[in-house]
This record gives C-alpha cells, sequence and structure tokens, in this order.
C-alpha cells in the first residue's frame, strides 16, 4: 500500500482571534478626539471673527435715538 503525503499544518487549538492594530493607541482615543474638536471649533471661531464687518444700515422708519438716549440716562 502507498502512503499518503501529509501536509504539515499546525492544527488550531482553541479560539484564537488576530488582534487589529489600530492607528492610535486606545489610551490616547479621547485625548485625541478632543484636540480635533477643540481645533476646529478654534477654526471657527478664527473664521467668524476676521470677516469684514458690514456697514450699519439707516435706522428703520419712526425710530428717533434722541429718545432712547434720554430713557437710558434716567
Amino acid at each position: 500500500m502507498a502512503k499518503k503525503k501529509q501536509k504539515n499544518k499546525q492544527r488550531q487549538i482553541g479560539k484564537t482571534t488576530i488582534e487589529k492594530k489600530s492607528l492610535i493607541d486606545p489610551k490616547y482615543i479621547n485625548t485625541f478626539w478632543t484636540i480635533l474638536i477643540l481645533v476646529i471649533l478654534l477654526i471657527f471661531f478664527i473664521v467668524n471673527n476676521t470677516r469684514e464687518e458690514l456697514e450699519q444700515g439707516p435706522y428703520p422708519p419712526g425710530y428717533k435715538p434722541a429718545e432712547v438716549e434720554a430713557n437710558t440716562q434716567k
């Protein structure tokens, strides 16, 4: 009788899972997201405050600025 050729495979013992390497260490994920959100908010704040301000338009009809100033001084 002829012998069968056996492949040298390593048997899997138990359920082993392959660990996925994350891009950022899990210890620093919360710090990363906090810094990212603060940088985005800082960018929005700078963009909002560096725009040119619109020129003031005329007062609405029936508005008397002298009366308003007199009421605020009392």
